[in-house]
């Protein structure tokens, strides 16, 4: 197995990677930008968010149209002519959409940059004319989101409780069946593929292929404190591994790291890695 390489550094925190029309999308947390860039390193700046927004926080998918999702302290969508539209006044961070234009977005009502307490998270669904539904609470730290290609199964990262948890998605987008998925690891951005397992982060230095029940079936190390934050399968044959990290002192706490990532310099980075089996399902 080939060690991950270098496809673009000089970033800020790079974030909810999505492999789309040929390239990965990204947003670059920081710099208020979502970003494409190709397998050779050649990026585009495919939209920039108000400078007034939060720097971070933000994550996209897209309806079937095509039409982009942006989340923040609201979900927004972005029009063919470039205007941007409020889908809803509800501030998200991880967004997916499945194959049938159901809107999943999940967050937590405290600020966790600046040190606050933590709050049970929660999953909402919201229709594409804004209707907002809550589909599942407390969860601990909500973070990355998958669906199965057969829009039966969402799984969440819960980043506190160092759990995947899974659901199954009812008839009229509701979840059900909670249960775990997989434990003992730190999980952020998430990926899966065609075996059904899960690309994730161990909350240390390294990330994991792990299947349903737990088993580690792959580890890969990336050392020099460069902490993962997200993870895509990608690629014309959806068998490249897109690791997004970004330096993280752990003695360091949330906040100062946090201010550093800000402040720059900029440590962001995305490596690269061949797996042999490919990614599926959304995002």
């Amino acid at each position: 197995m080939s060690a991950p390489k270098l496809l673009l550094d000089g970033l800020g925190i790079p974030e909810s990677p999505r492999w789309h029309e040929g390239r990965l999308w990204f947003c670059n947390w920081i710099d208020r930008q979502v970003v494409a860039v190709d397998a050779d390193g050649v990026t585009e700046v495919m939209h920039v968010r108000d400078p007034d927004s939060h720097p971070m926080g933000y994550s996209i998918d897209w309806l079937p149209d095509g039409r982009l999702l942006v989340t923040g302290d609201k979900l927004r969508r972005v029009e063919p002519d470039g205007s941007v539209v409020t889908v809803a006044e509800q501030h998200a961070n991880e967004i997916v959409v499945d194959g049938r234009g159901a809107i999943y977005v999940n967050g937590a009502d405290f600020d966790f940059a600046a040190g606050a307490a933590p709050q049970p998270g929660y999953i909402k669904l919201v229709t594409p004319d804004g209707t907002v539904r809550p589909v599942a609470g407390d969860i601990q730290f909500p973070n990355g989101m998958v669906i199965t290609p057969d829009n039966r199964t969402l799984i969440i990262s819960e980043s506190f409780a160092g759990r995947l948890t899974a659901f199954a998605i009812d008839e009229d987008g509701g979840l059900s069946n909670r249960r775990v998925f997989a434990d003992g690891l730190g999980p952020d951005g998430i990926c899966l593929d065609t075996e059904g397992a899960v690309w994730t982060s161990t909350g240390g230095f390294a990330v994991v292929r792990v299947a349903e029940g737990g088993e580690v079936l792959q580890r890969v190390e990336l050392g020099n404190n460069r902490a993962p934050f997200a993870l895509m399968l990608g690629g014309t044959d959806r068998r490249t591994l897109y690791i997004l990290t970004a330096e993280w002192r752990p003695g360091d706490g949330v906040t100062e790291n946090l201010r550093r990532l800000t402040e720059g310099p900029r440590t962001g980075e995305i490596l690269t890695m061949r797996v042999l089996v490919p990614g599926t399902g959304r995002p």
